[in-house]
């Protein structure tokens, strides 16, 4: 019950990946990105052991296509997992198990790869697409929160007693191996795309402030002078 894209923005070379779900807290669940190697994200019955995994194989030089058939040989429940991988030339590859809850499914295509499980339908998928596709001049951390709606917007999950809505969701971007440059995420909340926005461009205005003050901190002013000054419209 959950629906994510994995990207790779050709301009900057910077990785992301954006998910939400049903479940909770599941910003927590995305370790498979690292800046100048790539991505992989398991989710439905997931097996968290695969994304590190992945990650090491794909630091190693092998293909997203070596990394998943590893992958497959290494867990007897391979069916139930739903999979994408990408590596840092944006070269991806996806796996929806026939075990896992229909409707689920994953589209891939140049830079990205988009999947979901416990769908409203295949047009869940697709519109995740188009959402990611939209301004290709744009950020990439709002790219891929403009996939999320896209697939909310399209009905997002649907269960057993019908729609499911985003409890929570995350978008995760990096750029530099020590540190992502995006982290933002909502944990529990009754429309956690619509916050995800909200918490997102709330931190882009804070962003250059708190990145430039461990830089420079003998120029650094107070959180509290700088709030004041976005109060003010400075």
């Amino acid at each position: 019950m959950t629906y994510s894209i994995i990207a790779r923005c050709p301009k900057t070379g910077r990785l992301g990946l954006g998910i939400t779900t049903f479940s909770i807290a599941a910003g927590g669940r995305c370790e498979g990105i690292l800046a100048g190697v790539g991505i992989c994200k398991t989710q439905a019955y997931v097996n968290r052991g695969n994304d590190p995994l992945a990650i090491d194989l794909l630091a190693q030089g092998f293909t997203p296509a070596h990394v998943m058939s590893r992958l497959a040989a290494n867990d007897p429940d391979h069916a139930y997992r739903q999979i994408a991988i990408m590596d840092r030339d944006g070269n991806g590859v996806g796996h929806t198990g026939s075990g896992t809850r229909p409707w689920s499914g994953h589209k891939i295509g140049p830079g990205y790869v988009a999947f979901g499980n416990v769908l409203a339908g295949p047009q869940v998928v697709d519109a995740i697409v188009a959402g990611f596709l939209a301004d290709p001049e744009a950020p990439l951390e709002f790219r891929l929160l403009s996939a999320l709606e896209g697939g909310r917007n399209a009905g997002g999950q649907v269960g057993a007693e019908g729609h499911l809505t985003e409890r929570s969701a995350a978008i995760r971007v990096v750029a530099d191996p020590d540190y992502p440059d995006i982290d933002v995420r909502v944990d529990l909340h009754d429309d956690a795309v619509v916050e995800l926005r909200r918490v997102l461009e709330e931190f882009k205005r804070y962003e250059v402030f708190y990145r430039e003050r461990g830089r420079k901190p003998r120029e650094a002013i107070t959180q509290d002078e700088f709030v004041a000054r976005l109060e003010r419209g400075a």
